[in-house]
């Protein structure tokens, strides 16, 4: 336990006969239960996770291969079953090694003293660095950096870290059957804890690479997730124009967003906008411009949503 949280940790795990067995026994002294999902492994994976069938501390679940994100929800919705209404902090720690045990404390503190619901790590903010990562990783890692800071209404440098700890409060209010499933699931959720307004930290984790490799496609992974991003960037604005979270911060992104739009869709202009195209301003300019002030409001306007949040907490306590 730390403090009054009992601490799970999630581990997907799919082909990691090789790296398993040590992820498992330095987990930290602290932690209370670990769920390893074997996510329709073809290795000894299952043969590693039988030897621990009698540890009250490791759990195991098994599933047919349904993607990475529909692994780790199901370690989190086990830990909500399994301690109900107590306290606790979810750690997602991946089943290849690639994440310090170490690491661990500090990724739950924020959380521990209150500071917010759901902590990330970063790679990008080690001492260490990156120099362990390879260099076409570093360069996806930056180009996603710049749209989930887009979509999630708040700076994210590295959104592709899936080491991360959940408070209960979170999962117990999570719509599991609207969850990603697949990759890109870090990038789901900030986009959904924004949209809930659920304070987010990031804290320095350090990148060990070795012989592991990424069983991602880059090009249908790119396309995928960029795709949802859009997506769900969108959704999370009109939800809050729908909702008792607007505010005039929200009001102010989406009329940027729709001069965006209209100047960049055929047919759909303003009066401004043919002028400024008159003058020789290209309409993807003006979309670019428009889309730029739109994300500065809608920052302000994430932020006001976790106050709303962080203020009818308090009330309810009071």
């Amino acid at each position: 336990m730390k403090g009054d949280y009992r601490i799970g940790v999630v581990i997907p795990a799919r082909d990691e006969e090789k790296h398993l067995r040590e992820v498992i026994d330095t987990l930290p002294d602290f932690v209370d239960a670990a769920i390893v999902i074997n996510d329709g492994s073809t290795d000894g994976t299952q043969n590693i996770l039988n030897d621990y069938s009698k540890s009250e501390q490791i759990h195991s679940i098994e599933l047919s291969g349904n993607g990475v994100g529909a692994a780790i929800d199901a370690g989190h919705q086990y830990l909500l079953k399994l301690w109900g209404e107590e306290k606790f902090i979810s750690v997602v720690m991946a089943g290849d090694g690639q994440m310090n045990p170490n690491d661990m404390e500090l990724l739950l503190l924020p959380i521990t003293e209150g500071l917010c619901e759901y902590v990330k790590g970063d790679r990008f903010m080690h001492a260490k660095g990156v120099q362990g990562m390879p260099s076409d990783r570093r360069g996806a890692s930056r180009i996603l950096s710049f749209f989930t800071t887009l979509a999630s209404g708040q700076t994210v440098s590295d959104p592709q870290c899936g080491y991360t700890a959940t408070k209960c409060e979170v999962l117990r209010e999570w719509n599991w059957n609207k969850s990603w499933k697949g990759y890109g699931y870090p990038n789901f959720w900030l986009i959904h804890l924004s949209r809930l307004g659920f304070r987010i930290a990031h804290v320095p984790v350090e990148s060990i690479y070795g012989t592991q490799s990424s069983g991602i496609r880059r090009l249908p992974f790119f396309i995928k997730v960029g795709t949802m991003l859009a997506i769900e960037h969108h959704k999370r604005n009109l939800s809050w124009m729908l909702s008792h979270r607007i505010t005039p911060h929200t009001i102010f992104a989406a009329i940027a967003y729709g001069i965006g739009w209209a100047a960049l869709l055929p047919g759909i202009s303003t009066d401004i906008e043919r002028e400024l195209v008159r003058r020789g301003i290209a309409p993807v300019f003006i979309t670019l411009a428009a889309w730029a002030v739109a994300h500065v409001f809608d920052k302000g306007a994430t932020r006001t949503v976790q106050e709303l949040r962080v203020n009818a907490k308090t009330r309810q306590k009071a």
